[in-house]
């Protein structure tokens, strides 16, 4: 997907590159596939705030997306719009069945309107074209791939966002297929997992230049304040006559708690599916792997 840019006749549009609607079907989303979409603030269900900067923005039509793809097996659709979904970087096609069912996918590069798909359970050679979907199992290596499940038969939750695929590396004689993530980690995944064929279209999502604050704004992104520029009572950062040592940003950057902002472990040393990751994103082995 192309990026347009405007003509500089103000100050936000010489900054501003959006994506290009070219390719895009100029319809309405499909009425029984949504459902509302309503606005948190940001807020659980105490009304806390447990994210914050988030507020206002236009209002938004959940799109329900088939992840799964399991109760249309070996049946063939054709692809019928490719749309634009307010709800992910990635844009979503509908796809209409032979009974007239129509589903939402995930729009990879080079699937156009018109286009047919399947989701098999069994392939040759000249069935993985783009958007078919098959258990790992049955995928040649080194094939991209996108919306890989994790667990057999629970839905995709690898690969989703606008440009990224994983790539097949192999499959071990375990009933295991190694696959590399966008991360660059490598893990393994059961070969029964179901895995699109192709990588995810509008993989030019990340040139985006939003140009203003205005816009930042429909989006439902509020104004971020710098910690280091608070009072010491509202940030650990904060305090000091501009930055200095004791304080204004020459710390550790932590949360207004003191939970680490930088260089911070996230993921946990016990958790069990840590046996399955082989070369983390930074390349090396997690600890007990053998070299």
């Amino acid at each position: 997907m192309a990026i347009k840019s405007t003509r500089p006749t103000t100050p936000s549009q010489r900054f501003t590159e959006i994506p290009s609607s070219k390719g895009l079907t100029k319809k309405r989303p499909e009425k029984s596939l949504t459902e509302p979409k309503p606005k948190t603030g940001g807020r659980n269900v105490y009304g806390r705030i447990t994210s914050r900067r988030r507020g206002g923005g236009h209002k938004q039509l959940y799109r329900r997306i088939d992840f799964k793809r399991l109760d249309r097996l070996d049946q063939v659709a054709t692809v019928t719009a490719i749309e634009y979904d307010p709800n992910r970087s990635a844009h979503i096609a509908l796809v209409q069945y032979e009974d007239g069912e129509k589903r939402y996918i995930i729009a990879p590069n080079g699937l156009d309107v018109g286009g047919k798909i399947v989701a098999g359970t069994t392939a040759t050679i000249n069935d993985f074209n783009v958007g078919n979907n098959y258990p790992l199992s049955l995928i040649p290596p080194s094939t991209k791939l996108h919306c890989v499940e994790m667990l057999p038969g629970k839905g995709a939750k690898i690969a989703r966002g606008a440009g990224t695929a994983a790539e097949l590396v192999a499959m071990n004689d375990d009933g295991y297929a190694q696959i590399k993530m966008p991360s660059g980690e490598i893990r393994l995944v059961h070969g029964n997992c179901r895995a699109t064929i192709g990588e995810v279209g509008n993989d030019d999502h990340n040139r985006i230049s939003l140009g203003k604050a205005g816009r930042s704004r429909w989006l439902g992104r509020r104004p971020r304040v710098r910690g280091m520029v608070m009072n010491p009572v509202d940030h650990p950062n904060g305090g000091g006559n501009g930055k200095s040592k004791g304080g204004g940003g020459g710390q550790h950057l932590v949360s207004p708690w003191g939970q680490l902002a930088k260089g911070f472990p996230t993921r946990s040393r016990s958790k069990a599916s840590n046996r399955l990751i082989l070369v983390r994103k930074n390349g090396e082995k997690p600890r007990g792997k053998k070299k």
